[in-house]
């Protein structure tokens, strides 16, 4: 089942952000998808979020004085910071205001709770159903007490938290195949064996990048390591798949050597920026194919369905005109054998 809302079609250039997050990687996917014959007559989509999320689940995952400023005053500034909006002199980076159709102060009720309530809500249709997937959420840069990287807050782990807090599920596994490493992710389930973590991601530039290393000091979170940790350098992109398929089966290990058990459910951040078509250039060392992505998301499927382990696959990262065709491949091959 595929969860969307037409509320997710918003463009962040509304808002005066011009980040180059193209609603196409949306919009595009699902007409794909509606000329598909394979799928003609089957209800393989929701088309409305219907989640919730209130300020006591932030909470479960953020700094209450964090979550206060978000709902206070001084949320336009934490949104100018965590989309990097405003340089280091003050002046707007990547930020037109002069053309926004919507104040920035909207920004977070319509964009931001909307993403986090649609990835809780693929929890649930995964748990129900044994397969889900959204067309948002992956907000895997938000740490503790701040948002970066386009991340506001971190929705992978609300919705864990959440469904834990119901006693829905006890463990759980975040798989983050973005181009970035999940750096928030990692920080805020350090300690805590009942979310297991796993990334691969570029080994060199943001958030690992020494410059980001020196501006947040010692204590940086983003260096906090995921239980999992694959560092992909440049150049190394032929290695990758055989890298992902030994770090799924270490991951698997490690899981029963803590509980005796594989988890409950498995979210995976499906980000599509190791796409050598994306279009932001922090992604830019990793330059994976369209046929690289293909099988780097069967591979995943292939894994988790083997293992029956039921999973909600969020689309994260990806930016420019051609990432849409990552998630459309993947669906097409797989969406048809999931309706049930």
């Amino acid at each position: 089942m595929i969860l969307t809302d037409p509320r997710l079609h918003s463009q962040f250039a509304d808002y005066g952000i011009l980040i180059p997050i193209r609603t196409s990687k949306i919009t595009k996917v699902l007409e794909h998808l509606e000329n598909l014959e394979s799928l003609k007559g089957k209800p393989w989509r929701l088309n409305a979020i219907s989640e919730t999320v209130d300020r006591a689940a932030l909470e479960r995952v953020h700094a209450p004085k964090y979550v206060d400023r978000l709902y206070g005053s001084d949320l336009e500034n934490e949104v100018l910071t965590a989309y990097e909006l405003i340089d280091a002199d003050g002046n707007h980076n990547r930020y037109a205001p002069e053309m926004a159709l919507k104040p920035l102060s909207q920004f977070f009720d319509d964009s931001v709770l909307l993403h986090v309530a649609g990835t809780t809500q693929t929890c649930r249709l995964a748990l129900e159903k044994g397969w889900a997937f959204f067309t948002g959420g992956g907000m895997h840069h938000g740490h503790y007490d701040r948002g970066t990287g386009f991340c506001l807050v971190n929705d992978l782990v609300i919705a864990l938290r959440t469904l834990q807090a119901e006693g829905r599920i006890q463990q759980a596994w975040i798989v983050d195949v973005d181009a970035h490493k999940g750096d928030g992710t990692a920080s805020l389930c350090a300690g805590d064996d009942s979310i297991l973590t796993f990334s691969i991601h570029m080994a060199q530039g943001w958030p690992l990048d020494p410059e980001t290393t020196r501006e947040r000091g010692e204590d940086n979170p983003s260096q906090v390591p995921s239980d999992l940790d694959i560092d992909q350098e440049p150049g190394e992109d032929s290695f990758y798949l055989a890298r992902l398929a030994a770090g799924l089966e270490q991951l698997k290990q490690m899981a029963m050597a803590k509980h005796g058990r594989l988890p409950d459910l498995v979210l995976v951040v499906d980000g599509a920026d190791p796409y050598e078509k994306d279009e932001l250039p922090s992604t830019s060392t990793m330059r994976l194919t369209l046929a690289q992505m293909l099988e780097r998301d069967l591979l995943l499927d292939r894994f988790l369905t083997k293992q029956a382990l039921p999973s909600a696959w969020v689309n994260a990262g990806g930016y420019g005109d051609h990432v849409w065709e990552v998630y459309a491949q993947f669906l097409e091959k797989v969406l048809p054998g999931k309706l049930r």
